[in-house]
């Protein structure tokens, strides 16, 4: 997980006084401590007579989109705003904070993990386009030119009438929760209303409940749990592990790492849905990094390619009962890296969630129905 580490707004602040010297023709003697002095800079107004420092920050309150507007303005801001160093430290003070990360936002963590005055890897990576491409406000205004093949099969299938999309749902936050998810969607019909309860069976597995997103998209949601109410509850009370119905659990000798085997009635969900819903348990403290292995080796069977295409989406709700100082959360960057969703073929997303409120579960939703080609 990345973190921000000390010294980091001096690295920054650094690489501004190098270009605001270069650009306004300031020589400094060699050795001579790289700290501003504003005799060097007299005759200039405005921020630009300003201190770096001050001038970051001012940056550090402006949004990316007053950003980019800033540098627009003069050479000066320009040189400034393009400083990668600049972008890869919002990246690293803004990724934990941030609600939502998926496939196309997720950035290359191996840049962000070397320390930020390493010069070569910092003028090499394009922070910012990193950065605008991961902050959930900006992805909407990122238009990315696709090849034209994704363009053509994104056309394809809106013309493609097709029946509801079904979704398999499934994980350790559908259990070990205080507060059910699914309870609150069933009660919940201002947000997520329920038009049906399909009584088809799939080697009796119910087909699920039938949702409505935005008063005109409908889908439906299948859900698979570990065994029944009862032991699941039991072993919620207990803080203990549920022996699970739907895999069939066998150890790779080669990497020691668990392998999972589905059970037969979930081979034929898995080849009747049309994406993936992952529950996780992103209450902080309750999760460890060897049940995370096995999370991640759960999902890996439910998506073998031997079971559908890789297209399929699967969306990992990263689930806490309550929201607030009494409930802190696993940021969805770190549930992303632990479940090593960057591994996989299919378009992922995690979004942060909240069992009592919903929070988050429509945008989850919204990309959800996106991936199956709805136009919404």
């Amino acid at each position: 997980m990345t973190t921000m580490k000390p010294g980091n707004e001096s690295v920054v602040i650094g690489h501004f006084r190098i270009i605001k010297d270069r650009l306004f023709g300031v020589k400094r003697p060699k050795n001579a401590p790289n700290v501003d002095n504003s005799s060097s800079h007299e005759g200039l107004g405005g921020l630009y007579s300003l201190p770096v420092e001050i001038q970051f920050l001012i940056m550090t309150f402006l949004s990316p989109q007053d950003l980019c507007g800033l540098g627009g303005t003069s050479r000066y801001w320009q040189a400034l705003i393009r400083d990668p160093s600049l972008w890869k430290y919002f990246l690293l003070r803004d990724l934990p904070l941030w609600s939502s990360i998926d496939h196309l936002s997720m950035p290359d963590m191996e840049s962000l993990e070397k320390a930020l005055w390493e010069r070569s890897d910092s003028e090499s990576r394009d922070f910012k386009a990193d950065y605008l491409r991961a902050c959930p406000a900006c992805r909407g205004l990122w238009h990315q030119s696709r090849p034209a093949y994704e363009t053509v099969t994104s056309f394809l299938k809106s013309m493609v009438v097709t029946v509801e999309p079904r979704f398999a749902m499934f994980g350790p936050g559908l259990e070990q929760l205080e507060i059910s998810l699914v309870t609150t969607m069933l009660n919940s019909p201002n947000i997520l209303p329920v038009t049906g309860v399909t009584q088809r069976q799939i080697n009796g597995i119910g087909s699920g409940i039938s949702f409505m997103y935005s008063g005109q998209h409908k889908f439906n949601i299948l859900t698979l749990y570990s065994t029944n109410r009862s032991e699941r509850e039991r072993a919620r009370l207990e803080h203990v592990d549920v022996h699970s119905r739907l895999f069939t659990l066998r150890d790779d000798e080669e990497s020691g790492r668990p392998v999972f085997s589905l059970a037969p009635s979930v081979q034929e969900v898995c080849q009747a849905v049309d994406g993936f819903i992952f529950v996780v348990n992103a209450e902080r403290g309750r999760v460890s990094d060897e049940a995370m292995e096995k999370e991640f080796a759960q999902i890996t069977a439910m998506l073998e390619p031997v079971w559908g295409p890789s297209s399929r989406p699967l969306l990992v709700l990263s689930c806490t009962s309550r929201e607030g100082p009494g409930c802190p959360r696993v940021p969805c960057l770190k549930t992303a890296q632990r479940l090593k969703l960057s591994l996989l073929p299919n378009p992922w997303m995690v979004q942060d969630t909240v069992a009592e409120s919903l929070s988050g579960l429509l945008d989850g939703t919204m990309w959800l129905l996106r991936q199956t080609g709805m136009r919404i």
